[in-house]
């Protein structure tokens, strides 16, 4: 059976069509999306037929949509499903009619995955590629690659997936903000978080929720669930992300959704809009987490977001400086542990933000005097929490 990166690669090749209309950067407009829909796709084939029978049943009847799309989802056998007669076959069978039955089809899956294409802005794609004379010819190519779970099993679906996100970071990685982590240091930072918890997640029946609150294309929540399946699969990790740029958020939502249910907690997990303003996570269950990792983007000032902030910490006077992001995001970081210090009435374990100050404060002498002022901003709010 071909590894993931025979599929990475054969899905790379197809990217070449874009050339021209599209500069290399801009490949994963088209390419992420596309990847997403022909999974769904390959995944929904079996039951295709099912669902069609249910929805002509249905349509028309006493049900809203949120309770149709729960009856369907229940007859694809997924969290998803697609009503539309159409799929990646029929659309190559009708080059004519490409452009209208390709929105037709997307528009015949459940809310949850027409948001994330909307997110994803495709139909604008969709008619670039049109006007470009290669939208036939990208759906036709990928209509040839199969991604059917039997071919292409979950984890090594998102291995091909976090394989392309990637190659296609590298690529956009254009704004020094707007950094993508090399995996390396994602998998260090990883092994950091759970090096004292070996023996906690070695116990079965261990459920723990991890969340990163800037989480991107979601590489981070990728790689914990990866460490605890390399190295604890009697535990259960949930991972949840926030992220306010929308392609990344459309990225990260599509990974979780290809991947299994039983791993990712619920249909939600990953939720868009800006942790300073519009933080998705302070209703029960999702207020409370675990583990917290996360790598905010740096140089990115907090200027649209400082009337909101300042309100929230009227009375805070060490507020870092607008145009510090990472610091502001620690602030966030550290509204959960102080919330969590209420709820429990007394200290609140500190070890993992006083492991995060040793690795910066040694040695003192590599620090840059940004980084001496964010350590000292850091020490001072630990203070606080005692």
């Amino acid at each position: 059976m071909p590894d993931h990166n025979y599929f990475s690669n054969l899905i790379w090749q197809i990217a070449d069509l874009l050339r021209g209309p599209y500069r290399p950067p801009q490949y994963e407009r088209v390419m992420l999306p596309m990847t997403v829909l022909r999974r769904f796709d390959c995944v929904l084939a079996p039951t295709k037929t099912k669902v069609l029978a249910e929805f002509d049943k249905r349509k028309g009847g006493k049900l809203n949509a949120d309770a149709l799309d729960r009856l369907l989802n229940k007859a694809s056998g997924q969290r998803f499903h697609n009503h539309s007669p159409l799929d990646f076959e029929k659309l190559k069978g009708d080059p004519d009619n490409i452009e209208k039955h390709l929105v037709s089809y997307i528009k015949g899956f459940p809310v949850n995955v027409r948001r994330i294409f909307d997110f994803f802005e495709f139909e604008n794609e969709i008619e670039k590629m049109r006007e470009s004379n290669i939208l036939y010819l990208v759906v036709s190519k990928f209509c040839d690659v199969d991604l059917h779970p039997n071919t292409v099993p979950n984890e090594q679906m998102g291995l091909i997936f976090e394989n392309l996100i990637r190659r296609f970071n590298e690529l956009a990685n254009e704004t020094a903000g707007d950094h993508f982590t090399p995996r390396e240091v994602i998998r260090l930072m990883v092994n950091i978080l759970f090096i004292n918890d070996d023996k906690l997640l070695a116990t079965p029946g261990t459920v723990r929720k991890l969340l990163d609150p800037a989480c991107g294309t979601g590489g981070m929540l990728a790689e914990a669930q990866n460490y605890l399946r390399d190295h604890h699969e009697a535990a259960k990790l949930y991972v949840f992300g926030q992220d306010y740029n929308k392609r990344a958020f459309a990225t990260a939502a599509s990974d979780m959704l290809m991947k299994d249910i039983d791993q990712n907690g619920g249909t939600d997990n990953v939720r868009y809009g800006d942790i300073f303003t519009d933080d998705q996570f302070t209703e029960p269950p999702y207020e409370k987490f675990d583990y917290l990792l996360a790598n905010p983007p740096f140089g990115v000032d907090w200027k649209r977001q400082q009337k909101e902030i300042e309100r929230e910490h009227v009375l805070n006077l060490n507020l870092p400086l607008i145009k510090n992001n990472r610091s502001g995001v620690l602030t966030a970081l550290l509204d959960w542990w102080r919330r969590e210090r209420d709820r429990l009435r007394g200290p609140v374990p500190r070890v993992r933000i006083e492991r995060e100050i040793e690795q910066w404060t040694r040695p003192a002498g590599d620090l840059t005097p940004y980084c001496q002022v964010a350590v000292w901003w850091l020490q001072q709010k630990l203070a606080g929490m005692r």
